[in-house]
C-alpha cells in the first residue's frame, strides 16, 4: 500500500535532507514540502474539501516550523484532521518534550540526526494508524473534513470569527445574534469573547461571572473539566467564555492559550462564535486563522471601508487570512447609501455577504439598554437579517432560515396591519374632538369674514356718499346703494346708515354673522364703520 507523506519544514537544509530520506522509504509517495504552518493547513483543508481519500496518511512536522509553534500546530492538526498521522521531527530528546508531543496528539517522534530505520518505523506506524482511523470514520469522514461534521464528533465544531473593521460597527451584536441563531436551531454553541480589553458580551447578555478566558492562561493542558469550570452556561443555552473584567489581564491570553482554547471549544461544541473586537491581538489573530468562517463587519461609510481594507491587508501580511477567504458584512445598510456592498467588495478584495443588516438601531435600543439581546423582538429587521446571515454561513439550516425570514415578513405584515388597525381606532376615537375643533375654526373664519365684509362695505358707502355730495345729489341714497353693492347676497339684509357729520360723511354697516353657512343667522352682529372727507361744500358754491 502506498503511503502519502507531506513534510512541513521551514528550514531549507532540513527540508532537503528530509525529502531525500523520505524518498527512499518503501511504498512512499512524498509530496513537495510546505514551508510554514499556514501553507500546511491550507493544503490539508483544500485536499479535505475534495475527499477524505485525498489527504496524506502522514504529515511530518519539523520543530522549527512557523509561525505557529510545532506542538500547537500538531494539536490543531489532530483536532481538525484526526485521520492524519502526525510525526514530529526534533533535535530535543528530553522526556519532557516526548510527553508534550504525545499530549498534543503526535503519533511518533523522529530525532536528529535523521536515521533511516527510525524514520521508516515511525512513518509506518503513523500510516497504519491513519488507515485504521479512516476505516473507522468511513464515508461520514467526508462531511467532517468539509467543515460540517456530526454534532459532538471530535474536531467537528465550526468556528466563526467576527471582527470589526473599526470600533462601533456592530461586531458584538452580530456575534451574539449568530450564536443565538445557531443555538435556536438545536446545535450546541459556545460564544468566546476575545475582545480582551473591552469585551461586552457579558453586558449584552446580562451576565455576571467572575471566571474568564484569562483564567486558562496558566493551565498547560485545557481538559474538558477545566473548560467546564471557565464556561458560563447562559439561560439561552449558550456556553459563554468571557473576556476578563480587568482589561490588563488580556495580556495573559497568549497565542498558545488562544489556540488551545479555540481548539478545546471546537472539540466540545458544534459551533464556536468568537467576538474578536476591532483590534488585532495575539488571541484574535489565532481565532481568525483557525476560523472556518472569518467575518469582517463594516458600515457604509468611507472611514469604515478604509479601515476594513487596512484590516484585510494586515491579516494577509501576518499570513493568518487571505482577502478572498474573508466575508465582509455590511451593517447599517440602506438603499440610499452611496457605498453599496459591491463597492465594499471591490475595495477590500473580500467576498461580501448577501445578507446586509439594515440601519434600524431603534429596534435594538431597548434590548441593548436592558442587556437582554436574547429578548430582541422577532419582528426586528436587524434580527431577521442576522439570522438570515447565520443561514448563509451554514450555522442554521437554510430551510429554517428561509422559514424564519418568511415568518419575520409575515410578522411584520401582521404588525403593520395591527398598527393600521390601531391608527384607525385612535382616529375614530379622536374624530368627534377633531370635528368640534374644525367647526370652531370654521365659525371663527365666518366671523372674521363677516367683519371684513362690514368694514369694506362701510368704506365704500362713505366714499360713495362724498362723491354724491360733491355732485349735489345729497349722499344718503348713494351711501346705502354702495354698501349693498359690496355685500354678497347672503348678507344683503345688512343695516346701513349714513350721516353727515360736518366735514365728513360717516357710514355704518351692521351684518349678521352666519352659523356654519351663510343664511343661517343666530343673532350675532358685527359692525363696520368708515368715514370720508367731503369733496365739496354746497354752502361755498
Amino acid at each position: 500500500m502506498t503511503t502519502r507523506i507531506l513534510p512541513a519544514v521551514g528550514d531549507i537544509d532540513a527540508a532537503r535532507a528530509l525529502s531525500t530520506l523520505v524518498g527512499q522509504l518503501p511504498d512512499a509517495e512524498p509530496a513537495l514540502p510546505v514551508g510554514d504552518s499556514t501553507a500546511l493547513l491550507d493544503t490539508l483543508a483544500r485536499l479535505a474539501a475534495e475527499s477524505l481519500d485525498e489527504l496524506p496518511e502522514v504529515v511530518l512536522v519539523h520543530e522549527r516550523i512557523g509561525p505557529v509553534p510545532a506542538l500547537d500546530l500538531i494539536r490543531d492538526l489532530v483536532l481538525r484532521f484526526p485521520a492524519v498521522g502526525v510525526v514530529l521531527i526534533t533535535a530535543d530528546t528530553s522526556p519532557g518534550l516526548l510527553t508534550a508531543a504525545m499530549d498534543s496528539g503526535a503519533r511518533g517522534i523522529v530525532t536528529f540526526p535523521l536515521a533511516y530505520d527510525a524514520l521508516a518505523e515511525r512513518v509506518q506506524a503513523a500510516a497504519a494508524w491513519s488507515t485504521g482511523m479512516r476505516r473507522h470514520l468511513g464515508s461520514g469522514g467526508i462531511e467532517l473534513y468539509a467543515g460540517g461534521g456530526a454534532p459532538g464528533a471530535p474536531g467537528a465544531g465550526t468556528v466563526v470569527a467576527v471582527s470589526g473593521a473599526k470600533g462601533g460597527v456592530g461586531a458584538t451584536v452580530t456575534a451574539v445574534q449568530l450564536a443565538l441563531a445557531a443555538q435556536a436551531s438545536g446545535r450546541s454553541v459556545a460564544l468566546l469573547d476575545f475582545d480582551l480589553q473591552s469585551g461586552d458580551v457579558a453586558s449584552y447578555l446580562d451576565v455576571q461571572f467572575r471566571r474568564s478566558v484569562a483564567d486558562l492562561a496558566a493551565i498547560t493542558d485545557i481538559t474538558p473539566r477545566v473548560l467546564q469550570d471557565a464556561v458560563y452556561t447562559h439561560e439561552s443555552g449558550l456556553g459563554l467564555l468571557l473576556a476578563p473584567a480587568d482589561g490588563e489581564r488580556g495580556e495573559e491570553v497568549t497565542d498558545r492559550v488562544a489556540r488551545q482554547t479555540v481548539s478545546a471549544l471546537r472539540a466540545r461544541y458544534d459551533v464556536v462564535v468568537v467576538d474578536c473586537g476591532a483590534f488585532v491581538t495575539a488571541a484574535s489573530a489565532v481565532a481568525v486563522e483557525l476560523a472556518d468562517q472569518a467575518l469582517l463587519l463594516v458600515t457604509p461609510d468611507v472611514v469604515a471601508v478604509r479601515a476594513a481594507k487596512r484590516m484585510v491587508r494586515l491579516w494577509d501580511r501576518l499570513q493568518i487570512r487571505k482577502a478572498e477567504e474573508t466575508v465582509t458584512v455590511v451593517n447599517r445598510h440602506g438603499k440610499a447609501s452611496e457605498i453599496q456592498p459591491s463597492l465594499v467588495e471591490r475595495v477590500t478584495g473580500t467576498r461580501t455577504a448577501t445578507s446586509t443588516v439594515p440601519a434600524a438601531f431603534k429596534e435594538l435600543q431597548g434590548a441593548v439598554d436592558a442587556g437582554r439581546m436574547q429578548d430582541l423582538d422577532s419582528r426586528s429587521s436587524v434580527k431577521q437579517a442576522l439570522w438570515g446571515l447565520a443561514g448563509e454561513l451554514g450555522l442554521i439550516d437554510q430551510e429554517a432560515a428561509g422559514h424564519g425570514r418568511r415568518g419575520g415578513l409575515a410578522l411584520r405584515r401582521k404588525a403593520a396591519a395591527a398598527d393600521r388597525g390601531a391608527v384607525t381606532l385612535e382616529f375614530a376615537g379622536m374624530f368627534p374632538l377633531l370635528l368640534v375643533v374644525m367647526t370652531l375654526l370654521w365659525q371663527c373664519a365666518l366671523y372674521g369674514y363677516s367683519y371684513s365684509l362690514a368694514g369694506n362695505a362701510a368704506d365704500e358707502a362713505a366714499r360713495a356718499a362724498t362723491a354724491a355730495y360733491a355732485m349735489g345729489d345729497g349722499g344718503g341714497a348713494a351711501c346705502a346703494a354702495a354698501a349693498k353693492k359690496h355685500l354678497p347676497d347672503a348678507w344683503q339684509d345688512a343695516a346701513v346708515s349714513c350721516t353727515d357729520e360736518g366735514p365728513v360723511w360717516k357710514a355704518r354697516v351692521s351684518v349678521e354673522v352666519p352659523v356654519f353657512f351663510p343664511g343661517f343667522d343666530a343673532g350675532w352682529t358685527v359692525k363696520g364703520e368708515a368715514g370720508a372727507a367731503k369733496e365739496g361744500d354746497e354752502g361755498d358754491s
